[in-house]
């Protein structure tokens, strides 16, 4: 224990601490004559949520409680509390605070279910998605290839093209040439990709593709591909339990912009020159 801590329990116990016969109902203690409300206790336990009937649990957390209110009390005037920061600090807690607890419980009720559920079938087109399902061949690129590389990279993927033309096995090409381990195990197929989910190049070339169509070879950031379109663009809609989350997210979201222009709107500040 460091000298500064050691002095400070030991002003702590010279403190008077006083749990019996103070003078009044409301008071339930007194820290160097300062008195210290029922009031203040409950709204501490309250705070804690700690039960106000747990006779066994309240002794000692009035004891700890009032420790520490008379440990305050003793450090705030030495010399290594710098008091015009330390208000400043207490006070910006304080508004932050309040300010939080008050939408806190503004936006507690606010936002119902039936509000989610009206807001998903007025605005259903925000939770449908376009997508399609496609398969690709793909020979990967890097930025520190020299311009010659990439031409015999773009030069195979051609004859890959090529191959497929003359009615290759799409599956087949692509177990073999295509550098995506992942989807080549799975005959290129990348399945269900969502419109604007995918890399842009990609997305706008194989959503402007028709069914079984094979496209010649594209570049995207990943490299040349080559893309078949397994089946055609299909709408989805997010079922609301999977979205009601956001939804109340967006509605407290804007429940809240409003309240806080409402109020801003009975702010009154004049900055003084």
């Amino acid at each position: 224990m460091n000298s500064v801590l050691k002095v400070c329990m030991v002003l702590v116990c010279s403190f008077v601490i006083c749990a019996l016969g103070c003078s009044d109902d409301n008071t339930i203690a007194k820290v160097n004559g300062k008195k210290i409300s029922k009031a203040q206790f409950e709204a501490f336990l309250k705070l804690k949520n700690i039960p106000g009937d747990d006779k066994a649990r309240l002794r000692p957390v009035l004891d700890d409680y009032l420790e520490r209110e008379a440990m305050a009390e003793l450090v705030k005037e030495t010399a290594f509390i710098d008091s015009a920061i330390t208000d400043a600090e207490l006070a910006e807690f304080r508004k932050q605070m309040l300010i939080s607890r008050y939408f806190e419980n503004y936006l507690k009720d606010k936002v119902n279910d039936e509000a989610v559920i009206n807001y998903y079938n007025t605005n259903i087109d925000e939770f449908e998605t376009e997508q399609i399902k496609v398969s690709h061949i793909l020979l990967r690129t890097n930025p520190k290839m020299s311009a010659n590389e990439r031409k015999a990279i773009q030069t195979k993927a051609h004859e890959i093209y090529s191959k497929l033309a003359a009615k290759a096995d799409f599956a087949d090409l692509a177990k073999k040439f295509s550098e995506d381990k992942v989807s080549a195990k799975n005959h290129g197929s990348l399945g269900w990709i969502k419109r604007g989910a995918i890399d842009p190049t990609f997305s706008k070339k194989v959503f402007s593709m028709q069914p079984g169509e094979i496209s010649q070879p594209f570049s995207t950031v990943f490299g040349f591909h080559i893309v078949r379109i397994d089946e055609d663009i299909q709408t989805v809609k997010a079922p609301l339990e999977k979205v009601k989350g956001d939804i109340r997210f967006r509605l407290r979201s804007q429940a809240k912009d409003a309240e806080m222009e409402r109020l801003k709107k009975q702010m009154k500040i004049e900055v003084c020159n």
